[in-house]
């Protein structure tokens, strides 16, 4: 039988891939989440921050791809060799949770936007708006069971719309944009500006208040160094991976930080969600709203058929592992990971009610997957330190550490509450490992047993805290 050779692909085409697969619907709200927390000036620096972590992490990932091709199971092999099967499950167990606490933020977007033509639809969070977005995760679980999340057109449809609107977006606001404007509050306090200084305290809650904001749009990064694999050589996928990830970055300020220039940081602030939505009907009137909601309405559902898989592929590979039962594994005749798919599901469909108690849906959605996210990412970084000591490579072994630093920092200052709530998963997560392991005949070690306690006990201080009112969940 004769083999047929799977073309490679270009640099340029596999920049392609990682940007289109990055931009989701974070970017169509990004401006008004930001806007709320900071001014431009500490936005910019929030930025810069943010950008040189997320750069460790791709270089991280890059570095690992290359030394270890053999790590089928990618970012939760990485945890598996840094620190053993307990690692691995916690990777993929909050990467699981992440993926599909990322498709409630993305369906209550893409409910809001449709709020703009059907008035029933309110938000994002009125009673219709759940129902729908039930019905519309049920067709894409579907459809995915069935296969179509790989049809090439559709990913092309997605990101047409993904691009246009965003491109004509900044060329309105650039015409608009008014320098005095933006400067008129650039620090956040217009009586500090006026006497030529600033609170260096008010300054800093700015930056952290906007950081998960910020990571929330470059979830999905860790993608960039799976594809990279399809590169032609290994220094294509170096040189896509990061002129990949420096567009995104250009992308991301521009989009959140010009409007500074067309509106006040009040204005932006209380503009609602579809930011650009607003802004864009502001600078040009109603054809504004329909470009960005159409835009987004399609690319938010395309998006949202591209990660219904994520979660239950996470899954299959845990289960593969053998760090969760075998159920988790079992897939149908065409691939799909069935079981897995349809549980999934079930629970993001419960979860979407609780979007009737809490006042900021889609931010509670997104600061929630952006926190499980960062487990995943520290063990990353974990293993990026340890393999370049291995290798005495003390380059590598910084861009690790200065990587997991990042993760760390952003966990502790900036989404302490958001880490606490999820390890509350971690209650019927661990029982699962249990399972498991003993299904499997494997043994947990004393090491494990403790960080499990630790974990336990977190989830139980997380529990105490909402029930006190010090995490609150319904503001």
């Amino acid at each position: 039988m004769r083999t047929i050779k799977k073309r490679a692909i270009g640099k340029l085409e596999l920049v392609a891939l990682i940007v289109s697969s990055c931009i989701g619907a974070g970017i169509f709200g990004i401006t008004t989440d930001i806007s709320t927390a900071a001014a431009p000036g500490p936005a910019i620096l929030a930025w810069l921050f943010v950008g040189l972590g997320i750069l460790f992490l791709v270089l991280s990932l890059n570095n690992l791809s290359q030394k270890r091709p053999d790590l089928e199971s990618g970012v939760f092999s990485y945890a598996h060799e840094a620190l053993g099967p307990l690692a691995e499950f916690i990777a993929g167990w909050t990467y699981w949770l992440s993926d599909w606490l990322g498709n409630i933020a993305i369906a209550t977007m893409m409910m809001s936007a449709l709020g703009t033509f059907f008035p029933i639809f309110g938000n994002g969070q009125t009673i219709a708006a759940i129902l729908f977005a039930i019905v519309v995760g049920s067709i894409l679980t579907y459809l995915v069971n069935e296969g179509v999340e790989n049809a090439a057109f559709i990913n092309t449809i997605g990101t047409f719309f993904k691009i246009c609107p965003l491109i004509l977006f900044l060329i309105f606001v650039i015409i608009s944009f008014k320098a005095g404007l933006f400067t008129a509050n650039f620090w956040g306090n217009a009586f500090d500006n006026l006497n030529g200084s600033f609170k260096v305290g008010n300054l800093w809650s700015q930056i952290r208040a906007s950081l998960l904001t910020m990571i929330w749009v470059f979830i999905g990064i860790e993608g960039a160094s799976v594809m990279a694999h399809r590169a032609k050589t290994r220094k294509e996928a170096e040189f896509a991976s990061i002129v990949a990830f420096i567009l995104l970055f250009l992308v991301y300020v521009l989009i959140s930080i010009l409007p500074y220039g067309v509106m006040t940081q009040a204005q932006l602030a209380k503009a609602g969600q579809p930011a650009l939505g607003a802004i864009l009907t502001k600078l040009i009137g109603w054809p504004g709203t329909i470009i960005i909601n159409i835009g987004l309405i399609v690319s938010t559902f395309i998006s949202w058929l591209s990660w219904t898989l994520l979660p239950a592929e996470s899954t299959m590979l845990l289960a593969r592992d053998k760090v969760l039962p075998p159920f988790w594994g079992k897939t149908n005749k065409k691939g799909a990971p069935k079981d897995s798919l349809i549980l999934t599901a079930s629970l993001q469909s419960i979860f979407l009610f609780s979007l009737l108690f809490t006042k900021q849906a889609y931010e509670f959605a997104y600061s929630l997957c952006v926190a499980a996210s960062l487990f995943t990412y520290l063990f990353v970084c974990i293993y990026q330190m340890k393999l370049s000591r291995k290798e005495n490579n003390w380059g590598q072994l910084l861009i690790g550490l200065l990587g997991a630093l990042f993760q760390l920092c952003c966990m502790i200052l900036a989404g302490w509450k958001q880490v606490l709530l999820v390890t509350v998963s971690f209650i019927p997560g661990f029982y699962l490992y249990y399972k498991a392991r003993k299904y499997y005949q494997k043994t947990i070690s004393l090491s494990e047993k403790l960080v499990m306690i630790f974990l336990l006990l977190l989830s139980i201080l997380a529990i105490y805290l909402v029930i006190a009112g010090t995490i609150k969940i319904s503001g």
